[in-house]
Parts: structure tokens; sequence; C-alpha cells
């Protein structure tokens, strides 16, 4: 029999711009074809149904982010621990760590989320004020995701741990076939083709679950096989272990309030958006300017994110935290080569690119292409403040980026869009502005945070 893999050993001995470089290009070409699903599901639905569709799937995104950003939590807690160990070398905590994680988010997505998700849809769906012809097309969405969620959060844990332990191919291939899949159930489910009819939005969302399923079934094949870094062959116990779930959700819980105060920051902006005196207009500007082609560039900037975590990580736990501080330095820069012409793109060619999702209602348009000229400098901010996050979340400072992150993201841009519109009433450049606001806030807090070197101090372990 062939020596199972061992870790990539190039992550703490190479150069460190080599070893991010590594880790990056796999997830950002995953993002992309990840990405490239959901550019094409408003593109489908924009077309086939219309514009309330496209503010439908991103009201409906916005809302299962924030729910489901608890589960997330674990996996974030999960890759503290398991770059540290790689970096150590430790396989068998590495795989322990991966299997109680396992357990517990399968645990909570079938006995919490599916049940609670379903029944309260309605209700987080008038939270964000959307339009009556909106909450038709997401109630059933919005249901779909919550049921059937499992297979997602199965398919984001493992690839956020393989790429912790420095394998970042393995869900790379895992990513595009669940988009290929995703891509080619939405083709016959949105449209209809055949004897299946047109499920239209609901049809998006039936796609998405199911080819998240298949590919989290193939992901835990492989990890039971034994044929990668992480495996389930050789745990010695397949009990819960109560004491690494606990140190997961140590280092994991300040992360998924972190997440929790972004995306709660940005269902409390799409009820701002929902407020405006064109609300349905400005809720699909939104959708597809902020939530798909402002992704382009997230897209980039969180598979920096994950790397520059992988590199920080694994080197601390390798006892060189040298090389650890040039990891969100190298990121960073790789990121400002992407969003920089990106956001060029948005001001040279705006409604070429809104077109592309059939917008071409006037207002809508004009909404977006104002929205794209804050996102061109947004992004410059969100990149550099993403690298400098994973260096800390990498590390194991997960308590600092929670901090920054609900100053930034929830305290000043909501401040700002409640006493401008106490003052004067709220306008869309208003909003537009307090985004970009939030993102150089923590673009500043972040650098500076790691810049002090608090991390270097923090210890991880279990028995």
């Amino acid at each position: 029999m062939a020596d199972p893999p061992t870790f990539d050993r190039s992550i703490t001995e190479g150069p460190i711009h080599k070893a991010v470089w590594a880790i990056a290009w796999p997830t950002m070409l995953q993002n992309l074809f990840a990405g490239f699903q959901g550019l094409v599901d408003h593109a489908m639905v924009g077309h086939y149904v219309g514009f309330e569709a496209n503010a439908a799937i991103g009201v409906s995104w916005q809302i299962f982010i924030v729910v489901v950003i608890f589960i997330s939590s674990l996996y974030s807690g999960m890759a503290v621990l398991v770059a540290r160990f790689a970096g150590a070398g430790e396989t068998e905590k590495v795989n322990r760590v991966v299997y109680q994680v396992f357990l517990t988010s399968t645990f909570i997505g079938l006995f919490v989320f599916a049940p609670l998700g379903y029944l309260l849809a309605p209700k987080l769906l008038g939270l964000v004020h959307a339009a009556p012809g909106v909450q038709e097309q997401a109630l059933p969405y919005l249901r779909i995701l919550f049921v059937f969620s499992l297979g997602l959060m199965h398919f984001f844990m493992f690839g956020g741990a393989f790429r912790a332990a420095g394998d970042a191919r393995t869900p790379m291939r895992l990513g595009i076939l669940l988009t290929v899949l995703n891509l080619a159930l939405n083709v016959i489910l949105i449209r209809g083709l055949g004897p299946i009819p047109a499920f239209g939005t609901s049809g998006a969302a039936m796609g998405t679950v199911i080819a998240a399923g298949v590919v989290a079934l193939r992901a835990f094949y492989l990890v039971f096989k034994g044929s990668l870094v992480v495996r389930f062959t050789e745990l010695g116990s397949w009990k819960p272990d109560w004491k690494i779930i606990s140190r997961v959700f140590r280092f994991g819980l300040p992360t998924g309030f972190q997440g929790i105060a972004m995306n709660i920051g940005g269902v409390l902006m799409m009820r701002y958006v929902g407020s405006l005196e064109h609300s349905a207009e400005a809720q699909a500007a939104f959708a597809v300017g902020y939530t798909q082609l402002f992704s382009v560039i997230t897209w980039t900037s969180t598979a920096l994110l994950a790397a520059a975590a992988t590199v920080a990580g694994q080197n601390l736990g390798a006892a060189q935290p040298e090389r650890a501080a040039m990891a969100p330095r190298s990121s960073a820069l790789l990121g400002l080569s992407i969003a920089v012409p990106m956001g060029l793109l948005f001001l040279v060619v705006p409604r070429a690119l809104l077109g592309v999702f059939g917008m071409e209602d006037p207002l809508v348009l004009s909404l977006g292409q104002q929205l794209l000229v804050y996102l061109s400098l947004s992004g410059v901010f969100l990149t550099v403040a993403l690298s400098y996050t994973g260096g800390l979340q990498g590390t194991g400072d997960t308590r600092s980026p929670m901090f920054i992150s609900v100053i930034s993201q929830l305290i000043l841009p909501l401040s700002l869009c409640a006493v401008i519109d106490m003052v004067r009433g709220l306008q869309p450049a208003d909003i537009w502005l307090a985004i970009v606001l939030g993102h150089f806030l923590r673009c500043v807090l972040s650098m500076g945070r790691f810049w002090q070197g608090k991390w270097k101090e923090i210890e991880v372990q279990i028995a």
C-alpha cells in the first residue's frame, strides 16, 4: 500500500510569497467558479423571472449567511487548530479535530437550522423590508436553503480542513465539481426542460442544495478512503470529544460573532435600502452590484485571507513567528494586483457589467452605476483588511477581528445612515458612502492590530 500523504513542508520552509500563492490560487479559482455560479443564477432568473427575483436571491443569501454563520464559527476554530497542528507535524491531532467538527456540524444542521429556518423564514424576510413581490419569490428559495443546508455545511467544512492542512487543491476540485453540477441543474430547474417544469427562483435553490449534497458525499468518501492529508481512518474513537469541541468553539465563536456582526450589518443595510423611495429597484441594484459584481473582488480577497491564515498559522505552529508575520503583507500585495484593475472596470464599463444580469430598467441601471463608483474604491480597502484579518485569525487571535468588524461594519455605517436619515432623509449615495467608510476603517484597524504582534503569545493545544 502507498504511504498516506504528508503535510506540505514548503509552507514552513520555502519562500513566503510562494507558500501564500500555493494556497491562494486554488482557492481563488474555486471562488471564481463558485462566484460564476452565482452570476449565472442571477442572470438566468433576471432574464426568465425579472429583477424582483434578483432582489429575492440577494435578500435570501443575506439572511441565510447571518443565521448559519454560527456553524461557520466551528470551521474557523477548526482551521486555527488544524493549521497549528499541521505546522507542528501532528497528524493524529489534525484528524481528531476535523472529525469532532464533522459530528457537531451534522447535529446542528439537521436538528437546529433545518426546522428553525423553515419556521422563521417569513419573519426574517420581514426584517429586511423586502417588497411584497420580492418576498413572494424569496420565501420558497430561503426555505429550501435552510432545510437542505447540510450538504453546503459539509462542503465548507471539508474545504476549510483541507486548506488549513496545506492542501488547497482538493477543495478547488470539489468546488469546481459543485459549480458544474449546479450550473447543469440550474439550466434544467430554473427555465424547465422537457417534462421538468420551470421552477424559477426556487429552481436556483434546488440546484444549489442538490449539487452541494453530491459533493459533500464525495468529500466524505475521500476522508474515509484515507488518501488525503485529512483522514478518518486512524481516529481511535468515534465518540464526541467535548474537550476538543469546546476548544474549537473557544477559537471559533469570536469569528462567528464577527461574521454575525458583518452580516447583520448587511441585512440592516439592506433594510435601509428597502426604506428608500424606489426600494425594489435599489435592492436589485444592491443585489447585483454589491453581492455579485463586487464579489469578484471578495472572491480573491477571501482566498487570500485563507492563504494568510494557513501560512501564518502553520509557521507559528512550527515555531517560526518571523515567517508568520510576513504572510499577511504578501497576501495583501497579491490582492491589490486584482482589486485595482477590477475597480477600474467598475468605472469604465458599468453599464456592460450590469447588463449581464438583465438590468434594463433605467432607474435600476442608474443606481447600479452609482454604486459601482463607490465600490471601485471600497475593494482596495477590503482586500488589505481581509489579508490582515487572515493573519490574525490564523495565528489564533480571533477576538480582535470580531471587535474590529463590530466597529467598522456595524456601528460606523449604520450610525451614519441613521443620522443622515434623521437629518434630511436617506439617499442611495449615503448608503454607498457608508459601505466605503466601513471598509476603510476595517483596513486601518486590522493592520494596526496585527503589527502590535500580540498573536505571537497565543498557545494552541489539546490533550
